[in-house]
């Protein structure tokens, strides 16, 4: 079984959002902690509101006071409503929100059946519920109700000791190539990615950029990759690295065939539907970009945003590193493309369908959106510094004629990744 914890301001948007479900016939109301239960069973978004108010009256200062967890079993799993009851009913239990009101849904639009779980953080005297080690907590006590409730084990992930060996590229620090080589030679190895744009929106969280070479050498078509690194603003920040440098994983023919092999291994991937039912969540308890991209971020998912010159999204793309995959938000869905989020942070409206009044997310924020600097969690450590998400618009594709490989316009970080090699040279000689 998979949590998710969803960290939000948006009450309205998290109520709404599952009880569009349940108006859908595609939902249903499991169960209420602390909430009253109506006489007809029909219920709405500003009727459970009401049960949370006193707790937002009493600390209006916690900026995420929601909580909207869902709990995913394995599509395999026969897990009846009586289970699902006493699964959330344990889970919060040992999470600590077990006196706090909360309302489970049931979720069976997809074929993988799950619950979510909509509550607060905060208790009636204002005081907030720790929530420092949610994330290790969570899979402890998922891994026991596994075993308590013959649910089938998520899959263990390899040690995180592995993924520490990942670490954004500095090109201040000198070394770029080595740099470079400690991320492309094994990346491949333990992400899943379709495309060279959703390679490159994974490289960018190390400060890194991969373009595709063509050009004619003595009459004959040569096709090759290049890497480049990045400085903190997304920029180039050094001469290109050709990918033999790096050996066969970061060459185009092997990523080529990566590709292919990913399209496959994705192709009926539960990963895929957990993911897009979290960045729905997301969108529905966040009221702005960045809060957006924070919230997924909290989760172990972080999100590239491609803009053009004009401030346009013309690309979205989410990275799981739970299930270690790369999805663009139109291959999870329709309603996750480009331009829905375009017109998302303009202003939408959420229908309430039972007294037909409307909740509107308000403008977000302009300029680029960049990823917080504390951390996760232990997991995602490597992911420890201030990465921006928000790429301009390039085309992807170096002219490359005779083979040469084409100039930076920025600062000569090779020059000074000499320089520095010479003065600790220099350095030693007086040692």
């Amino acid at each position: 079984m998979i949590a998710k914890i969803g960290k939000g301001e948006n009450f309205y948007g998290a109520l709404s959002y599952n009880m569009l479900k349940v108006d859908a016939e595609n939902g249903q109301v499991l169960l209420l902690n602390k909430i009253s239960e109506t006489l007809d069973g029909k219920y709405s978004a500003p009727y459970f509101l009401r049960y949370f108010e006193p707790y937002l009256l009493a600390n209006n200062k916690t900026e995420k006071p929601v909580r909207h967890i869902s709990l995913n079993p394995d599509p395999s799993d026969k897990v009846t409503d009586e289970n699902f009851r006493d699964i959330a009913t344990d889970y919060m239990q040992q999470m600590g929100y077990g006196n706090q009101p909360y309302v489970v849904f049931k979720h069976t639009d997809i074929d993988r059946t799950h619950i979510h779980i909509v509550s607060t953080c905060l208790e009636l005297d204002g005081k907030k519920i720790s929530d420092s080690y949610d994330h290790p907590q969570s899979m402890a006590i998922c891994r026991s109700l596994e075993e308590k409730y013959g649910l089938k084990p998520a899959l263990k992930k390899e040690s995180a000791r592995e993924e520490l060996a990942f670490r954004p590229v500095d090109p201040l620090k000198g070394n770029i190539k080595s740099q470079i080589a400690s991320v492309v030679r094994y990346l491949p190895k333990y992400y899943s990615f379709q495309t060279l744009g959703s390679y490159n929106a994974l490289l960018s969280l190390f400060n890194i950029t991969a373009e595709e070479v063509k050009g004619e050498v003595q009459g004959q078509v040569k096709e090759g990759m290049v890497y480049f690194a990045l400085d903190s603003k997304g920029e180039k920040a050094s001469n290109p690295f050709k990918a033999s440098l790096f050996g066969k994983h970061a060459g185009l023919e092997h990523l080529n065939k990566h590709f292919e092999h990913s399209k496959q291994q994705l192709k009926n991937n539960k990963a895929g539907s957990i993911l897009k039912a979290t960045v729905e969540v997301a969108i529905s308890s966040s009221t702005s970009e960045s809060s957006f991209v924070h919230q997924l971020r909290e989760q172990g998912i972080n999100t590239v945003i491609r803009k053009n010159a004009q401030g346009r999204i013309y690309g979205i793309t989410f990275i799981d590193h739970e299930s270690r995959s790369v999805w663009n938000g139109s291959q999870l869905g329709k309603n996750l493309s480009a331009n829905v989020f375009n017109e998302l942070w303009k202003e939408i409206p959420i229908q309430l369908n039972q007294d037909n009044t409307s909740v509107f997310f308000p403008p977000s924020e302009k300029g680029r959106a960049l990823v917080d600097q504390e951390p996760i969690h232990q997991l995602f450590d490597f992911l420890d510094k201030e990465t921006p998400l928000v790429l301009q618009d390039e085309t992807g594709l170096v002219d490359a004629l005779g083979g040469l490989l084409p100039d930076t316009q920025s600062e000569d970080y090779e020059e000074l990744d000499f320089a520095h090699r010479m003065r600790k040279k220099r350095k030693r000689g007086r040692q």
